[in-house]
């Protein structure tokens, strides 16, 4: 399990390696540019109900993964994470249902697009 040590905040958030590498990778990208935004989690066994908290530059971040190597990221799961991020309701996390999210997003991703109207042969 990773911790995210938030601020002066003696209680780490804890969160499996992976989806916490994703969490990462967008908080980086986002206070790199300067851009504030809520993190809401859910589903924790720590934790019942919901919980937020404000990502902004100023605020110290320290993330520790049990993991010595990073975990491998499905990128179609991280961009739509990170459009999740950038809407007015923040990035939303289910600690219950996100590899579930994740499977799907990848095998999304992985199905051939479907063109209308009729196929074409090559010559």
């Amino acid at each position: 399990m990773a911790t995210l040590f938030y601020g002066s905040d003696t209680d780490p958030i804890v969160l499996p390696d992976r989806l916490m590498g994703y969490i990462k990778v967008i908080t980086s990208t986002k206070l790199r540019r300067g851009e504030s935004f809520t993190l809401t989690w859910t589903g924790t066994a720590d934790e019942a109900g919901r919980s937020t908290i404000w990502l902004q530059p100023s605020i110290p971040l320290r993330f520790v993964f049990d993991a010595v190597e990073p975990e491998q990221l499905a990128g179609d799961y991280l961009r739509s994470l990170a459009d999740q991020a950038n809407a007015a309701s923040g990035l939303v996390i289910d600690a219950r249902t996100w590899e579930a999210a994740e499977g799907a997003s990848h095998a999304a991703a992985a199905r051939p697009a479907r063109t209308a109207g009729r196929p074409v042969r090559a010559a």
